[in-house]
Parts: structure tokens; sequence; C-alpha cells
């Protein structure tokens, strides 16, 4: 890129609430998650990792769709009845259906979410409304299969299908629980790239930070958007923002495996060959093999590569958000 020519501003198309504070990181979830007595039996199903450990880091904003159209709380529960890809919602004691107007209200508040700027959604597992996978669904015999998916978590996940979405209950496993939250970060840091007024070098700037984060997930779409970034100054901006978008949050919902991390961190450790001392080169890929062995967590090689970095003044690596894609204190690399 010529530095001697003014860069092009370009501005995105689809812009959260004006008041939305670009440092606050938001994130839908259902309303019983965080305490709220909303349930259909009065109670509630509040996750104190949510709210005592992740509500630090993030603002929740809370749903609960069958509140949100009118049902009582107390109330009659609510089943799946049907086939799982087109399931009617319905209270099994007095046969109320409540189909059309769930997917109505689903409609019109994820349109509302839209414009949130939520990074994430947390769903509570199991909810005919809310459930994310395996929810289940009633035949007419009334044998029950984990085949379906809420009438309210179907709607959101089709309109807004790069936002990171997870249920609680799967965010026990410390595998989806870092990704989800690493996903949820990142989902950020790109919202507030096209959030206002954009240039290609702001986004080389912020592709060149992601590199190995995206290389640890899908080395495929990492190529593809190196391609993207080094074209984009010659594409239509508005079609360069929206594919770099798409690959990018496809790229991180692919797991990151052990393989696939013990390549990021070899490359990373290429770049200190030549400035470490023969031992620390040693310490450095027997931890790594370590790694790779399943003998040490991820943080253990990812510290002592940030402490090389340090000493050593590697800019480029300090400057990746791979060695800190979270905040440290939630301690998400200590178990995977």
């Amino acid at each position: 890129m010529d530095r001697s020519e003014p860069e092009e501003e370009h501005a995105p198309r689809d812009t959260p609430a004006p008041d939305a504070d670009d440092e606050e990181i938001r994130v839908g979830i259902s309303a019983c998650l965080l305490g709220e007595e909303v349930r259909f039996d009065g109670g509630h199903k509040e996750d104190r990792f949510l709210t005592r450990t992740l509500a630090a880091y993030l603002k929740f904003i809370p749903v609960c769709p069958e509140v949100d159209i009118g049902l009582g709380t107390p109330r009659e529960s609510l089943r799946l009845v049907g086939i799982a890809s087109s399931p009617r919602l319905v209270a099994p004691k007095s046969g109320a259906d409540v189909t059309e107007a769930m997917t109505d209200y689903a409609r019109r508040k994820v349109e509302a979410l839209k414009h949130e700027g939520l990074s994430g959604y947390i769903l509570k597992r199991s909810s005919p409304t809310c459930g994310m996978e395996r929810v289940r669904v009633y035949d007419a015999n009334g044998s029950p299969a984990r085949s379906g998916r809420g009438v309210f978590a179907r709607v959101l996940m089709e309109e807004m299908p790069f936002l990171p979405v997870e249920e609680e209950g799967r965010l026990s496993d410390p595998a989806l629980r870092e990704n989800f939250i690493e996903r949820v970060f990142a989902h950020h840091r790109l919202s507030k790239l096209f959030r206002n007024g954009w240039t290609v070098g702001d986004l080389v700037r912020f592709h060149t930070a992601e590199k190995y984060l995206l290389l640890a997930h899908d080395p495929k779409r990492y190529a593809e958007l190196g391609r993207l970034v080094a074209s984009a100054k010659g594409r239509d901006p508005e079609e360069a923002r929206v594919e770099y978008v798409r690959l990018f949050l496809d790229a991180l919902a692919v797991p990151a495996t052990r393989g696939k991390h013990f390549n990021a961190l070899e490359h990373m450790a290429g770049y200190l060959r030549e400035l470490v001392e023969d031992r620390a080169r040693a310490e450095i890929a027997r931890t790594l093999v370590e790694y790779r062995r399943g003998l040490v967590p991820l943080v253990v090689p990812m510290t002592l590569l940030r402490h090389y970095v340090h000493v050593h003044g590697v800019s480029y690596l300090a400057g990746q958000t791979y060695l800190e894609p979270h905040p440290r204190e939630l301690m998400l690399r200590n178990h995977v």
C-alpha cells in the first residue's frame, strides 16, 4: 500500500444502536440463567459461572420469550410436537398452541437484537423455546426424540447466522467454553473495526493481529482471508467487508484442535529461533511437544512464548491476539 496517499474511509451498513458502548461486550442470554424467576414453575436456573465470573467481563441482555409473549409465571409447561424441522409449540395439558405467537415474537425480537450490538448469545438447554439443539420433540404417540431446536432459538440462529451461540450446559465443557468465549471477544473486535468508518489499512492491521488465532482454528480460511486482505484495495469496500466478516467468523467457529494449536505455536516459535539461546530454544521445543502429547494444558506453552516475546521485544508477536484472546483472569486455557 502506498502510504503517501490518503486512505479512503468506508462506512458500515449495519451498525449497532448509536448509544452502544464501544468497549462494552454485549451478549444476549436466557433470563432464567441470570437468576430471574421466569421459569414455568416460577423458579430460575441461575448459572454461577455466568453470573459470578463471566458477568464481570460481559454485559448480559436478558430475554425470556415465554414471558414476553404474555405467558404468566408460574404457567403451564410447553413442549415441541410434530416433526423436528417444523414442530408446533403447545401446552400439553390445555392443548393451547402458541407457535404463531412465539414465531411472530421471535422475528420482532431478533430484529430488535440486531441493533443491540450483540457479540454472542447464551441459550437455555432443552427449552422448547430457547434450546439450541437436542430439544425433545414429541410425536403423535407422545414419544419424545431429542431432535429439535427451540422456536425462538431457531429464528435467532437463522437470522443471525454468524453470531456465536451456545447453551449453558455445553459451557461446562472446557474446550467448548474456551472456544465460545474466544469467539465472543473476537466478534466484538471485528464489530469495532467495521462499526465506524474504516480503511483498507485498518483491515490490514486488524488481520495481521488475528493471523495466529485464525491459523489455530482453520488453516484453509486463514489462507483465504490472507488473499482477500491482499486484494482488498481493488475491491468494492462493502463486498470486501461482507466477505471478510463471513470468512473470519466461519473460521473461528471451527474448533481449534491440539494439533492446530501446536502448528500455530510452532510458527510463532520460529520467530524466536534466532533470538533465544540454545537452552531456551530447547525449552520451547520440549514444551511444545509436551503440549502436543497432552501432558500440559495450552496455558503452559502460551505463557512460555509470551515470556520470550516480551524479553526480546518481538512486536509482531506481541500484537497477536492469539497470545491473549480473552481476559487471562478467566483461566480458560488452563483446562484445554
